[in-house]
C-alpha cells in the first residue's frame, strides 16, 4: 500500500512478542488517510481469535498515535486523531477508543486502562460495562479486528533491556520497580517478558526529556544487582530522538560542560542555516550589537524593540516548556502546550520584523531620494512597501503630481493618508502596470 505524501520511516517486528511497530511521517492530510487505510488492512489480515503473543493487544492495529514533530501542535494532533477515530468506526466498524491527550475522560489518559483484559476480556466485558463504553462505536468489539486506540502524545521511546537470565519474574519485579505507576520513575511504563529465552524488562518512555533514557537503564541495572543478575544488552524498537541519545552520552562519558553544539553534525546545521554562530551566544549576538551601534539609520530602534521581543517571547516559551509535564503543572498541560505554540509563531514573526523595519526605512529614504532627484517629474510610479507609499503620497500632494500606487499590504489607516491628499493630487491603483488603472478616489 502507497500513498503520496507519506512516507515509512522504520518497521520493527518482534515473533516473542507478535508485534509490528510501524513508523510513517506525512502532511496532515495525507498521513491520517494513511492511518485510516493501515487500520482496514490490519483488520484484512489479523485475526485476533487466533493470535498470540508476549505484548498485551486488544487489536489488530492496537494503537495509532499522533505524534507533532514539526509545524504541529499537540492540539493539532488530538484534532487529527479524533477524525481518524471516527472515519475507522464509519469504514469497518471497528470501536476506537482515545488516549493520551486525545482522551475525553482522565481515566483513558493511560493506555493500560484501556488494554486492561486485552481482546479476550474487553470483548467479555464491552457491552455491559459502562466504563468500557468506546469512543466511536458501538459496544461490541469487531469479530476478528478487535478494538483500536487512537491518541496524541509526544514521542515515546519504547526502550528494552535483556537480563542475563532467564527467569522472567525477576524481570516483573525490576519493572514493577521502575514504572511510574508503582512509585518508580516518572514518565516510565514497564512490564516483564521472557524474550529469545532471556527475561526482559520492557519500557516505554513518555517524556524522555523529563526521565532520560540513561536514568531508566540505571535504576534497571540497580535493582537487578539486588536479584544477582546483570543487564546483558538492550535495544530501542522504533526511533528515538537524537537529543535522548545526546543525553546519554553526557551522562556515561562524564563530558565537562557538554553541549550538543559540539557534536559536528549539530554545528554544522545550526551555522549553516544561520541559527547559530562560532563562538558561543556572544559569536551570535555581538554582530547585531555592532550594527546598531555603527553611525547608520539601520538597523535602528525598530529592529532592536522587535529582537528583544523575540527574546522574550523565546524566553516565555522555555518557561512553558520547562513547566510542561511537571507534577505541579499537570492540569495546565493543555494551556501550556497552546502557549508554546503561539509562542512559537511570534517567535518567528518577530525575528522577520528585526530586517523588515530596516527595509522600510530603507525605502522610505530611497522615496525621498528618488523625489528630489526627479524634481521636474509629472508624477511617482510606486511599487514599494507601504511605509514608502505613505512617504510618496505626502510628495505627490505636496508637488500636485499624479501618483500610481502598487504597493501591496496598505492598512485602513494607510488608505485614510491617500484618501485626505486626492484634493491635491491624482492617486490611481494599480496590481501591476498596466493601462486600465482605475481612479481610487475621484
Amino acid at each position: 500500500m502507497q500513498m503520496d505524501g507519506v512516507y515509512l520511516l522504520d518497521r520493527e517486528m518482534d515473533a516473542d512478542h507478535n508485534r509490528c511497530v510501524i513508523t510513517l511521517v506525512g502532511e496532515r492530510e495525507a498521513i491520517q488517510e494513511a492511518a485510516i487505510r493501515g487500520v482496514g488492512k490490519a483488520a484484512e489480515l489479523i485475526d485476533l481469535n487466533q493470535h498470540q503473543g508476549a505484548h498485551p493487544r486488544m487489536g489488530a492495529a492496537d494503537v495509532v498515535p499522533f505524534i507533532p514533530i514539526d509545524g504541529v501542535t499537540i492540539e493539532d494532533c488530538v484534532a487529527m486523531a479524533r477524525h481518524v477515530g471516527a472515519e475507522i468506526w464509519k469504514r469497518y466498524q471497528i470501536p476506537i477508543y482515545l488516549y493520551e491527550a486525545a482522551a475525553a475522560t482522565p481515566e483513558r489518559q493511560n493506555l493500560e486502562n484501556i488494554r486492561r483484559g486485552q481482546f479476550e476480556g474487553i470483548r467479555a466485558d464491552i457491552a455491559t460495562n459502562p466504563a468500557r463504553k468506546p469512543d466511536f462505536g458501538e459496544a461490541r468489539v469487531h469479530p476478528t479486528a478487535g478494538a483500536t486506540v487512537v491518541g496524541a502524545r509526544k514521542f515515546l521511546i519504547a526502550y528494552n533491556v535483556f537480563l542475563n537470565t532467564p527467569d522472567v519474574e525477576i524481570a516483573k519485579k525490576i519493572a514493577k520497580a521502575v514504572r511510574f505507576s508503582n512509585g518508580g520513575l516518572r514518565f516510565v511504563k514497564g512490564a516483564g517478558f521472557l524474550v529469545r529465552d532471556l527475561a526482559q524488562v520492557s519500557m516505554n518512555l513518555t517524556d524522555f526529556e523529563q526521565t532520560p533514557i540513561h536514568r531508566a537503564f540505571e535504576l534497571v541495572k540497580r535493582e537487578a544487582e539486588r536479584y544477582g543478575v546483570a543487564p546483558l544488552s538492550s535495544e530501542i524498537v522504533g526511533l528515538i530522538p537524537k537529543k535522548a541519545l545526546e543525553s546519554a552520552a553526557e551522562w556515561f562519558l562524564q563530558v565537562e560542560n557538554f553541549d550538543s553544539s559540539l557534536i559536528l553534525e549539530n554545528r554544522l546545521t545550526a551555522v549553516m542555516s544561520g541559527k547559530a554562530a562560532v563562538g558561543g551566544l556572544r559569536a551570535g549576538i555581538e554582530p547585531f550589537v555592532e550594527q546598531l551601534a555603527a553611525p547608520t539609520a539601520t538597523p535602528g530602534g525598530g529592529s532592536a524593540s522587535a529582537a528583544s521581543a523575540a527574546m522574550a517571547a523565546g524566553l516565555a516559551s522555555m518557561v512553558a516548556a520547562m513547566s510542561r509535564g511537571k507534577k505541579a503543572y499537570l492540569q495546565y498541560e493543555r494551556e501550556l502546550s497552546e502557549a508554546i505554540a503561539r509562542l512559537s509563531q511570534l517567535r518567528e514573526e518577530l525575528k522577520v520584523a528585526i530586517d523588515a523595519d530596516a527595509e522600510s526605512y530603507n525605502a522610505v529614504m530611497k522615496a525621498y531620494k528618488q523625489a528630489k532627484e526627479s524634481a521636474n517629474a509629472d508624477g511617482i510610479l510606486d511599487f514599494t512597501v507601504p511605509a514608502a507609499t505613505i512617504a510618496n503620497v505626502a510628495i505627490a500632494a505636496q508637488r500636485r503630481l499624479v501618483h500610481v500606487i502598487g504597493t501591496t499590504g496598505l492598512s485602513s489607516s494607510d488608505d485614510a493618508v491617500i484618501k485626505s491628499v486626492t484634493s491635491r493630487a491624482i492617486v490611481v491603483t494599480a496590481s501591476r502596470i498596466r493601462s486600465d488603472a482605475t481612479p481610487l478616489w475621484r
